[in-house]
């Protein structure tokens, strides 16, 4: 009798449509190792590690759910990129926080903070206010497709990478890079 390590993906996964939900468990197990690459390789900081692996986790779940052996892909790669894809929605849904909490507040007449020798609360608030001109430029003067691969490119993926999680070609997401690095340029010229 075969045992389950040594099934192919595919049929692992044809056992789990027959009702042995049992073998999901071997799959999840199978590509755990896999998460952990994806979140050490898009991990941000600020993030929790262990929010991602569990984000990660939900994409293998649904690679599993949605994978379609009839399709021209392996599902070591779909499992890639559904893994991928959780994970940088889960980051991206975490950046959209819009309100800090109000105890990251520096008062720019707190004494004893200069005292300490921290960063002048000026200089910080300067610092602040530039990084807002940044991002604000990021969200008004870049195409939706454009903030994606800033983003993906951010957690530190290549072309090829970014173009399979974004479901496009390696050439398009380079392009896209090309159009994001113009207007940073253009904007940073403009504020000087």
């Amino acid at each position: 009798m075969t045992s389950d390590n040594e099934l192919t993906d595919e049929e692992l996964i044809q056992r789990v449509r027959d009702g042995e939900d049992e073998i999901t468990d071997v799959i999840l197990n199978k590509y755990k190792d896999l998460v952990r690459i994806k979140v050490r390789k898009m991990y941000i900081l600020g993030a929790d590690e262990e929010d991602l692996i569990q984000e990660g986790m939900i994409g293998l779940f649904k690679a599993i759910r949605d994978f379609d052996a009839g399709r021209d892909v392996s599902f070591s790669t779909f499992a890639t990129l559904c893994i991928s894809r959780q994970i940088y929605t889960a980051i991206r849904l975490a950046g959209r926080k819009k309100h800090m909490p109000l105890n990251t507040y520096i008062s720019i007449y707190d004494e004893d903070f200069q005292k300490e020798g921290g960063e002048n609360p000026l200089d910080t608030m300067l610092d602040r206010e530039r990084v807002e001109a940044i991002e604000k430029a990021i969200e008004e003067d870049l195409s939706p497709l454009e903030k994606q691969v800033l983003d993906l490119r951010l957690t530190g993926m290549d072309d090829r990478e970014i173009a399979a999680v974004l479901g496009r070609d390696i050439k398009s997401t380079g392009n896209a890079m090309s159009r994001i690095k113009n207007k940073l340029k253009a904007f940073i010229r403009r504020s000087l």
